[in-house]
């Protein structure tokens, strides 16, 4: 795992960027998803940005880089002075190996603590929708731990809640794709819940900037306009590439134990059984008016000749060095 963190500065030198629809992520890929179209919108507006991470060649020459230390603070703050919000994606989907939510918890209470020493005025922290420290899923609990974490460092702060994230870069939609362009069916598990609430990346980034500009505490969510159960959503990606893998219904277990073994086939994790759970929690969709406005119905129809056309590894992507 080679975790970013993206610091904006209060103005930049004069320079004119245009990032086109969907290919904002492109261009500084190595920052994370999300975090790569934050970058994009904050270049755009005219911010100086930089961004703290391992990876030495993490941007591209508009953003700054600093190494990321978490265990040297002295040196973790040094690199956020000046610095006016600091934007965390953060994250990942599961623990595997030596990559663990406590561990990764431990990382963001540093880096928020640093913050603070560095004068940094405000925090915009990426969570999850329905994140809560009773949760019984640990993705779910340790965001909450962390929402905690963030309102007790005595920075400014904006909390944004994202449902599930869809763009050209995701792994779970274009995997989807994969699966329905190349197996005989697909399937999905039985029982109730399994709704999805999906938000476009570029209109989260939209959140996050202007969350960012804001001077007052805050937290919402940001969802798209619509709501699917998973075998319509699978419907919806199945229509947009072309598919014609009839969708079939199988018990939980056995749904997952098929994931299991397509997951050894392409050397991956493919789903986990807590995401199961929580997807049939609905734990992916929010309630009131849609924060966000961009359909997936829509966006998948317009990008459907490009999804699924290879696999999308989440080890390789997040966790294998």
């Amino acid at each position: 795992m080679e975790p970013s963190f993206l610091v904006a500065f209060p103005s930049a030198d004069a320079r004119s960027l245009v990032w086109s629809d969907g290919r904002a992520g492109r261009r500084h890929r190595r920052l994370g998803y999300s975090g790569s179209y934050v970058a994009a919108r904050l270049l755009a507006a005219g911010r100086r940005v930089r961004t703290l991470t391992n990876n030495p060649a993490a941007a591209s020459g508009e953003i700054d880089v600093h190494p990321l230390r978490f265990d040297q603070p002295d040196r973790l703050t040094e690199s956020l002075h000046g610095a006016r919000t600091l934007y965390n994606t953060y994250w990942f989907r599961f623990a595997f190996g030596d990559v663990h939510y406590e561990r990764a918890v431990e990382n963001t209470r540093t880096l928020f603590a640093a913050a603070r020493r560095a004068g940094v005025e405000r925090i915009v922290h990426v969570s999850i929708t329905n994140a809560d420290e009773a949760s019984p899923f640990a993705y779910f609990r340790w965001k909450g731990v962390l929402e905690r974490e963030l309102r007790e460092c005595g920075v400014g702060h904006a909390i944004v809640r994202p449902t599930v994230i869809f763009g050209r870069e995701d792994i779970l939609i274009n995997n989807v794709a994969w699966l329905l362009r190349r197996f005989p069916v697909f399937v999905v598990p039985t029982g109730g819940g399994y709704r999805l609430q999906p938000v476009y990346v570029e209109d989260l980034a939209s959140l996050c900037v202007e969350a960012g500009s804001r001077d007052d505490d805050l937290a919402l969510d940001a969802f798209g306009p619509e709501v699917h159960e998973l075998a319509e959503l699978v419907r919806v990606v199945r229509a947009a590439v072309g598919s014609r893998s009839p969708i079939v219904r199988a018990p939980p277990r056995l749904a997952l134990g098929l994931a299991r073994l397509v997951s050894l086939g392409v050397r991956d994790v493919l789903l986990t059984a807590d995401e199961l759970a929580g997807l049939r929690a609905d734990l992916l969709v929010s309630s009131g008016p849609p924060t966000c406005t961009t359909s997936f119905r829509a966006w998948a129809a317009a990008e459907g000749a490009r999804l699924g056309r290879s696999y999308a590894s989440e080890l390789a992507r997040h966790y294998r060095r």
